[in-house]
């Protein structure tokens, strides 16, 4: 997941995760299949950890509100790097890929989390749900985009207290 997520599905070679997990390439096969079998536990792994942003903003409770402005300010802790890794693998794992198995994996949990977001913020203003939830997810992908180009974690801080009164601007003309 580390390697994935450090530098994208593209750049990570079989030899290289092989070598990471200890294992030769045919025993790599056995296991994962194919680089992208590997790729998919290692979304899956990453979407269902402290990672997910929403996932935790949300298990703190609150109101959609809430929830937002806490999301964004999870995703402007964690996306600055740390230990070599900065972004969301989600949102930046497979990104220019030119792998059409890497980029359909990603695809699905991108629309899996936005019908997630629209549908929570569906509970708190369902006449502007949908450009909210464009709202928010164009903004965690320019965070991610960003934290990966080195944005730092002041900066990232800065920009997801703005988004989130343009949130609450927005959501208040509902």
């Amino acid at each position: 997941m580390r390697l994935f997520h450090s530098r994208g599905y593209d750049a990570v070679g079989v030899a290289e995760l092989g070598a990471e997990l200890g294992i030769k390439p045919p025993s790599f096969y056995a296991a994962f299949g194919s680089k992208a079998g590997l790729f998919e536990r290692a979304v899956e792994h990453y979407s269902t950890s402290d990672a997910n942003v929403f996932g935790r903003a949300k298990a703190l409770g609150g109101t959609v509100n809430e929830v937002i402005e806490r999301m964004l300010l999870v995703a402007a802790e964690i996306y600055p790097e740390h230990d070599g890794v900065a972004g969301c693998l989600v949102l930046d794992g497979a990104r220019n890929s030119a792998d059409p198995e890497a980029r359909a994996i990603i695809a699905s949990y991108k629309k899996a989390s936005r019908t997630a977001l629209r549908d929570f913020i569906a509970t708190g203003h369902p006449a502007k749900a949908e450009t909210l939830a464009d709202l928010i997810v164009i903004a965690l992908e320019g965070m991610s985009g960003s934290a990966r180009d080195g944005a730092s974690a002041a900066a990232l801080k800065s920009f997801a207290e703005a988004i989130g009164r343009a949130f609450l601007r927005e959501a208040k003309q509902s």
